[in-house]
């Protein structure tokens, strides 16, 4: 039998992968099993109920973003957002993007899962944040704080549209590189 922290992180993986592949209504206890494959009812002895699977997901989605993006922490402004960019669209990142849309819809009406996503959204913008200082070095702070919250709401909404839009309607990374660049531009 598998330690019960590796359990746990096995299932907080499971949980992120099913949101991204079934949706939030797509999350079951019975669902984890099954893509686990233990036996029916396992997944229950660490997750009690449903919010509890939501719960672990979200650490180890932050934690997942943080290492995909830890290279990144002294990468110029646009060095930084094309990182974001690729962690994000591509692999189990695209998989983690769609998780976490899921959660972010189900956190409206959870603010216990709403605080525990807002610690990633904080890894995010503390990113931003110090990529816009090494680009502006003699910009307040104050503005260059919410400058990285506009481009974080901006990247959030290219990515929304990227991972939800009809195939036909998504862009390059070279697209929506440029068009960060002109968001900056105009920021």
């Amino acid at each position: 039998m598998a330690p019960k922290d590796d359990r746990r992180t096995r299932i907080a993986d499971a949980v992120i992968q099913t949101l991204a592949e079934r949706g939030s209504r797509g999350l079951t206890h019975r669902a984890i099993d099954e893509h686990l494959d233990l036996p029916a009812g396992s997944t229950s002895y660490y997750a009690r109920s449903r919010a509890d699977l939501l719960a672990c997901a979200v650490p180890r989605l932050a934690a997942l973003d943080a290492r995909a993006l830890a290279r990144h922490q002294e990468s110029g402004p646009l060095d930084a957002i094309r990182a974001v960019l690729r962690a994000s669209r591509r692999g189990d990142g695209r998989a983690r993007t769609l998780a976490r849309y899921e959660l972010v819809l189900e956190s409206v009406r959870r603010p216990d899962l709403q605080a525990a996503l807002a610690e990633g959204t904080d890894q995010l913008l503390e990113l931003l944040d110090g990529a816009l200082r090494r680009g502006a070095p003699d910009a307040p702070a104050d503005d260059l704080r919410d400058r990285a919250r506009d481009l974080l709401a901006f990247l959030d909404g290219l990515l929304l549209a990227d991972a939800t839009g009809p195939a036909r309607h998504r862009r390059s990374e070279a697209q929506l590189l440029a068009a960060v660049e002109r968001h900056l531009a105009t920021s």
